[in-house]
């Protein structure tokens, strides 16, 4: 079983990054046998622009190796920070250039950080709008990581005891549900019931 993690921060060494690590080290311990991130620090996808679907060279080479990544996935962890109440614009556009041929009718469970109280808005920003074309599938769960500068910590000294002891858990059994959901999709996916060359875009 394959899941990705994508960390959807446009900033290095971020504090979605240091979730994902978080969730890649629970991952492979219990979850799943590969769990490889994708980091969209730095930006390293340009902004969409015609020349995806035009087939162009310089886009085909620089998108194969994600989309060989993500077509071979089972399922997927979404990790969001919260700008300025939105979801970052390095994120919504991974979703522009991907679609249902990488991550159609697979699970995903959204992950979404906030440096305060907040972190909702990218949970219903992405629930609203990141489905439509690609087909994803977010699960019921998702997990809002609030006053992340005070959890999932490697320094212990650095965490808030009790806050990071009720995220640890709660992120592992969401993470066995979302298993299961990638288990459930799989026999969706393999009854051929989702492949169509009519129905190409959602409504």
């Amino acid at each position: 079983m394959k899941i990705t993690i994508i960390s959807g921060s446009h900033r290095e060494n971020s504090q979605s990054s240091k979730v994902a690590k978080h969730y890649q080290k629970v991952m492979l311990k219990s979850i799943c046998d590969e769990a490889p991130i994708i980091d969209l620090a730095n930006n390293p996808l340009p902004l969409w622009d015609q020349g995806i679907w035009d087939g162009e060279e310089k886009w085909q080479s620089l998108l194969a190796p994600y989309r060989q990544t993500l077509s071979s996935s089972d399922g997927f962890v979404v990790i969001s920070p919260e700008w300025h109440g939105q979801v970052p614009a390095g994120l919504k556009n991974f979703f522009l250039i991907f679609g249902k041929n990488e991550l159609g009718h697979k699970p995903a469970k959204i992950v979404s950080v906030s440096s305060a109280d907040g972190g909702a808005y990218p949970v219903a920003e992405l629930r609203m709008s990141s489905y439509k074309n690609s087909r994803l599938c977010y699960i019921p769960e998702q997990i809002i990581l609030r006053n992340i500068e005070t959890i999932l910590n490697e320094n212990a000294d650095d965490n808030n005891a009790s806050a990071d002891e009720y995220f640890k858990e709660r992120i592992e059994w969401s993470l066995n549900i979302l298993k299961q959901y990638v288990v459930a999709l799989k026999q969706v996916r393999d009854s051929g019931v989702t492949a169509t060359e009519k129905f190409v875009n959602g409504m």
